[in-house]
C-alpha cells in the first residue's frame, strides 16, 4: 500500500490480517490521493487536515518528498484540539497524537512511516512493516506486476488487498502464479460522534478519539471480513 497520513481504521484492519505489510516508498507522489491528508470530524462534518509539502518536482518518488519547512505542528494539533477536545478518549489520546505530530522527521515517507509504526504501536499490532525499497523488486514494474514481483521476492503464498481491488486483480491469475489472492471487507464500525449523524471513514484518530483503545483494538482484529 502506498503511506497515508494517519488512514481510515481500513489500513490498520489490513496490517492486522496479515504477516507482512509493504508500504511503498519508491513510487511517485500523487497530488489528488491521500498520502498527506486525511479527514476529521468538525462541527459534524468531514473536514480535510493535510502536511504541507515543499515545493519539488512532479516526477519525484515519495521518498524524495519533504515535508515543508513552514509546517506548523502546533496549528495541526489545534486543529485536532479544536475537533476533538470535548471527546471521550481525548485526554487518553492526545498526549500520544502530540508525541507522533511533534516527531522531528522532515522526509515525507519517514514522516508517515513513523505514524503508521505509531499507530500500530497502540494498538499492539504484530505485523511486520516494511518498505518497499529494501525488497529486490525492479522499481520501473507497477501495478499488478510489481505485486506480483513483491509477493515473489517474499516468498509469499497469500496476497491480501483491500475490497477495491476486485476490479484490478483476478483470483485466476495469481493461482498462475501459485498465489492465493484474497480481498478485505471493512464491517460497520459505527459509533456516537457528539451525538449527531455518524460520518464514516474518517481518521483512525476519530475512532480513537470516541472510543476506549481496547475496543479500537478490538474492531481492527475482528469487525472485518477477508473474502
Amino acid at each position: 500500500m502506498q503511506p497515508y497520513f494517519l488512514p481510515y481504521i481500513g489500513y490498520f484492519q489490513l496490517i492486522s490480517e496479515v504477516d507482512t505489510f509493504v508500504v511503498y516508498d519508491n513510487i511517485k507522489y500523487t497530488k489528488k490521493g491521500w498520502i498527506n491528508r486525511n479527514r476529521l470530524l468538525l462541527n459534524g462534518m468531514d473536514s480535510v487536515f493535510s502536511l504541507p509539502l515543499a515545493s519539488a518536482s512532479d516526477f519525484l518518488d515519495i521518498r524524495d518528498r519533504a515535508v515543508s519547512s513552514d509546517f506548523d505542528r502546533a496549528k495541526l494539533l489545534n486543529q485536532f484540539k479544536g475537533a476533538y477536545a470535548k471527546a471521550p478518549e481525548f485526554r487518553n489520546v492526545f498526549p500520544w497524537l502530540s508525541d507522533l505530530v511533534n516527531h522531528g522527521e522532515n522526509n515525507l515517507f519517514e514522516y508517515l512511516f513513523q505514524a503508521i509504526l505509531g499507530v500500530r504501536s497502540l494498538l499492539e499490532l504484530q505485523t511486520e512493516v516494511v518498505r518497499s525499497s529494501t525488497i529486490e523488486v525492479d522499481p520501473a514494474l507497477s501495478g499488478k506486476d510489481r505485486v506480483l514481483a513483491t509477493c515473489r521476492a517474499l516468498g509469499a503464498t497469500v496476497y491480501v488487498n483491500p475490497i477495491g481491488g476486485l476490479d484490478l486483480y483476478d483470483r485466476v491469475e495469481f493461482r498462475n502464479h501459485r498465489l492465493d489472492l484474497r480481498f478485505l471487507r471493512s464491517g460497520p464500525v459505527q459509533y456516537s460522534q457528539f451525538g449527531g449523524d455518524f460520518v464514516p471513514s474518517l481518521s483512525i484518530v476519530d475512532v480513537l478519539m470516541f472510543n476506549p483503545i481496547p475496543e479500537v483494538q478490538k474492531h481492527v482484529r475482528q469487525s472485518y471480513e477477508a473474502l
